[in-house]
Parts: C-alpha cells; sequence; structure tokens
C-alpha cells in the first residue's frame, strides 16, 4: 500500500511540474478565461485540481486562431489586391476611352478648318506630280 501511495504522489508531483511549466510557457494569448498570472496561481496553489482546470478550462486549443500570414502568402488578401487592381483597371480604361471620343469630336468639328494641300506647279510637258524633278528623281536639276 505504501509503495502506490508513493507512486501516485510521484505522478501527481509530475502532473503539478508539467501543468506549471505549460502553463508558463503558453502566450497570454493562448490562456482562456482568466489572466495567465491568475492561471499560473491557480495551478501552483490547487496542485492537481488547478492543473485539471488548467488543461480542461485554460488552455488555449492548438488549432486556435491562426498566426499572421505573409501578404503574398494571403489567399483572402491577394484575392482583394486583384480586385482592387481590376477596378483601377477598369476605371483608367473608362478614362482614356472618354478621352479618345473626346478627341475623336475634336476632330470631326467641322468649325475646326484645315488648309487644304497646295497643288504641285507642274508645267506644260513636265510629268504631273512631279514638279522640277529631272528623270533621275533629283530636285532642280536641269537636265
Amino acid at each position: 500500500m505504501a509503495r502506490l501511495l508513493l507512486i501516485l504522489a510521484l505522478v501527481a508531483t509530475a502532473f503539478w511540474v508539467y501543468t506549471i511549466v505549460d502553463c508558463a510557457v503558453q502566450p497570454a494569448g493562448r490562456h482562456r478565461g482568466v489572466s495567465k498570472p491568475a492561471w499560473m496561481a491557480i495551478v501552483i496553489l490547487l496542485p492537481v485540481l488547478g492543473g485539471i482546470l488548467w488543461f480542461l478550462v485554460g488552455r488555449g486549443r492548438a488549432g486556435g486562431p491562426a498566426p499572421r500570414r505573409a501578404p503574398d502568402d494571403d489567399p483572402e488578401f491577394l484575392g482583394g489586391l486583384s480586385a482592387r487592381a481590376r477596378a483601377d483597371q477598369d476605371e483608367r480604361i473608362r478614362r482614356l476611352e472618354e478621352e479618345l471620343a473626346e478627341l475623336d469630336s475634336e476632330a470631326d468639328d467641322p468649325s475646326e478648318t484645315r488648309p487644304a494641300p497646295k497643288p504641285d506647279d507642274d508645267g506644260p510637258g513636265d510629268t504631273p506630280g512631279k514638279g522640277d524633278d529631272d528623270t533621275r528623281g533629283q530636285r532642280g536639276a536641269v537636265g
């Protein structure tokens, strides 16, 4: 009987030490219920019962809040980024189309007069459109 009590005392002491260490090394955000110092006091002052409460109530689950990810690893961020980029691109295309339509309407405006092209001074016997060019295509040369 004494051996059984000794083994039980060793197991209870090992459990108590393990719960103290586990409670101490957990980040403050993983403690549920009360604050980290309060859990430490509960675990130390109520050796076995405090440890059981710690594992049932106080210790946060490993699958709790997901750790923050870098933006290039976060699909939600990338989805929002592509949506914003698409909206910005659509807005830019719309503005460019408006500017193009405005330029087209200015070009089609009949009130704007353009000088007519000057006809070439072709003399009699000259090739039409050649002007003063000789047969080799040099201007001003006399043949």
